[in-house]
């Protein structure tokens, strides 16, 4: 009997029915997909996880402003979501709602459990309110922040209200303890450094129930207090698989969470809050919790009063026009992935999909079918080993690469991984210079190595293609069919072993990323 596949298990935060779909949706989400496409064709048994956060005093008051209902609004922007994500060609294994009842039924017997063990208890709180985020502040803390909210800008409200509490203050040391353990646990470094910097000022109890509104999950035994959306949001994750009640036998072998994949302004929640509520559950630690910065547009923040956000209407503009494959690609390699916020401009964004997509991969497949379909009538040659030319060794170059990439999508660092694919596809266009097969082919006698140095540079360019399919999953299977290459085995480190190239397979001419002008894009 088979091994059962090692499982791979990913989320993005679940969106907030409230707002638009926007660039930030589409980035976080297509980064967990190229990971999740990457981990399925290594033989991974993925689970990827997105969905929408549908409750709070936000929802209430914009369904009471259109005379709907709070779940109607929720359904007509979860489904607006869900073809977000179906145009994006998303993989996602289940789209979770915080409004369906295995949530809700879930979390409500989490919190009883907190309430029995003492981790939640009845108390009140007196402090600075900050209506946009739903978050409670102390005194010292609304006083750092200049009494204004700092998502929004909008002053904090001072409130009193008796609401049930999270012991966070009596995870303290367990929580410095899991930092110290696991260097890794938050991601990239300056936002670890953010955490511990907060966690070195001491943790305090944190409401975790409102009674300012109807719209939320009612607390088990008091129905006067609805649960907190940030308590009932961050729990979907463990919801997705049953691991709220008794475990559901297929999913929870899933758990705990490779990566919670998420944008930097909710790192607190994710990165200290969750982890106690984890501990105080006796459930285990995700693998990461991973922070990315945030697009900015044109040099400037993207505000709405500024008219330069990227809005879905805007990225279909991109798709229609470079296709959905040339977005992902842009995303995963100049995106905000680090510490730092990145620019999304036409500008670099045509220039980079003129210099690695149209001139890299593009011309350098181009070419070397173009040749093999002249020289070789269209058919893979045998390996005749006359193309190794100077120190060059392909099979060990290639497999260093291959390595390189595996290991950098196991760590989630896509940029390092789309990087040594594309150092193959340079190497062979800086190979066929070199070596000149088109100059060679004029002499009969140099036809060995004519088909040897093709050989190599076919081979090349087929276990690059394997490498970036998870990032352009399209581009890379039209070239597949144009090459006869067969679908993925499942096997990515095997299928990237140099020599599998069949000699006979027939070879067409391809022309995978067309030459555009930044004119057409406006």
């Amino acid at each position: 009997m088979a091994e059962p596949a090692e499982t791979a298990y990913i989320t993005t935060p679940i969106y907030y029915v409230n707002d638009r779909p926007h660039i930030g949706h589409a980035y976080t989400t297509t980064l967990c997909d190229i990971w999740a496409r990457s981990m399925r064709a290594g033989g991974r048994d993925v689970f990827f996880l997105t969905g929408t956060d549908e409750h709070g005093v936000k929802v209430e008051k914009s369904a009471r402003a259109r005379g709907i209902t709070p779940l109607e609004l929720a359904n007509e922007n979860a489904a607006e979501f869900r073809k977000v994500m179906d145009l994006f060609e998303l993989t996602y294994d289940d789209f979770i709602r915080t409004t369906e009842a295995r949530h809700v039924s879930q979390v409500q017997t989490a919190v009883r459990r907190l309430l029995e063990s003492g981790d939640v208890y009845l108390g009140e709180f007196e402090g600075w309110y900050d209506e946009g985020q739903e978050e409670y502040h102390t005194e010292t803390k609304a006083k750092e922040l200049g009494y204004a909210s700092p998502i929004s800008g909008q002053p904090l409200v001072r409130a009193t209200q008796t609401n049930y509490f999270f012991r966070l203050s009596a995870y303290q040391e367990r929580l410095e303890r899991l930092f110290g353990e696991r260097p890794d646990f938050v991601r990239p470094e300056a936002r670890r450094n953010e955490v511990l910097g907060r966690l070195r000022d001491g943790l305090q109890d944190v409401p975790i129930t409102r009674t300012n509104f109807e719209w939320g999950i009612p607390f088990p035994g008091d129905e006067e207090h609805v649960i907190y959306v940030w308590i009932d949001a961050l729990m979907n994750y463990a919801t997705a698989v049953g691991m709220c009640e008794e475990p559901d036998g297929d999913r929870s072998r899933y758990w705990p969470a490779d990566f919670h994949v998420i944008g930097k302004e909710i790192l607190w929640f994710h990165a200290v809050i969750w982890p106690a509520v984890l501990m105080a559950l006796g459930l285990p630690q995700p693998g990461c919790i991973y922070a990315h910065s945030f697009w900015i547009s044109e040099g400037q923040k993207m505000s709405k009063s500024l008219g330069n956000f990227i809005d879905l209407e805007q990225l279909q503009g991109y798709m229609s026009t470079y296709g959905t494959d040339a977005l992902r690609y842009f995303m995963a390699t100049q995106g905000p992935q680090g510490a730092t916020d990145s620019d999304f401009s036409r500008a670099q964004f045509h220039e980079t999909y003129t210099t690695d997509l149209v001139n890299t991969v593009g011309n350098c497949a181009s070419r070397t079918s173009a040749m093999v379909d002249k020289y070789l009538g269209g058919t893979c040659p045998a390996r005749s080993g006359e193309g190794a030319v100077g120190a060059l060794d392909w099979s060990d170059f290639t497999s260093g690469q291959v390595r390189e990439h595996l290991d950098a999508m196991d760590r989630f660092e896509l940029g390092r991984a789309i990087e040594a694919a594309m150092r193959i596809i340079r190497r062979v266009d800086t190979y066929i210079n070199e070596t000149q097969p088109f100059k060679l082919a004029r002499d009969p006698e140099e036809s060995g190595q004519v088909a040897g140095i093709l050989y190599d540079c076919l081979e090349a360019i087929r276990i690059a293609s394997c490498l970036l399919e998870s990032t352009m999953p399209a581009r890379i299977a039209e070239l597949r069919a144009a090459w006869n290459l067969g679908a993925a085995s499942g096997d990515l480190e095997a299928e990237c072993g140099w020599g599998r190239l069949e000699p006979g397979t027939v070879i067409s001419k391809v022309a995978l990323f067309p030459r555009l002008e930044l004119e057409e894009q406006a």
